[in-house]
């Protein structure tokens, strides 16, 4: 998946960089960004158990940085449900917990509710990480 600086449309998958690390929605239009949980600023992390998918505004979404939006691949494009079912997912899973930042977490969501995958490339990356760390402590 690639993504671009432009201007986003309905069921568009989007983020944005906080520190090292993407915070992710789906979104539906300005006053709308259905995502898991808040940016995962220190304040909005204290409490896990208590994080749950919500919709929020893009200005609370982006927390004042840049939106990136996804650009899908042929073949992402093929795999994805219409942007309405997308959203209608999404908004049926408001209020729903089971947060947790390695295994269910903000990318999962997206992920799930477009592509009907729950897969995080960010968890991938740390996985890939520390496994090369274990390897090279032998």
């Amino acid at each position: 998946m690639k993504w671009e600086y432009r201007e986003c449309c309905f069921g568009d998958i989007i983020r944005v960089k906080l520190g090292s690390v993407y915070h992710y929605g789906l979104f539906v239009s300005d006053d709308e960004v259905i995502a898991f949980g808040l940016p995962p600023t220190a304040e909005n992390l204290k409490n896990q158990q208590n994080i749950k998918v919500l919709a929020t505004d893009i200005d609370v979404f982006s927390c004042g940085k840049l939106v990136e939006t996804a650009v899908l691949s042929f073949k992402e494009k093929r795999r994805r449900k219409s942007p309405e079912q997308s959203v209608a997912e999404a908004r049926a899973r408001i209020g729903e917990g089971g947060y947790s930042l390695i295994h269910n977490n903000c990318e999962h969501f997206v992920n799930e509710v477009v592509f009907g995958e729950s897969v995080s490339e960010q968890e991938r990356a740390v996985r890939e990480k520390f496994r090369k760390f274990l390897s090279e402590k032998k």
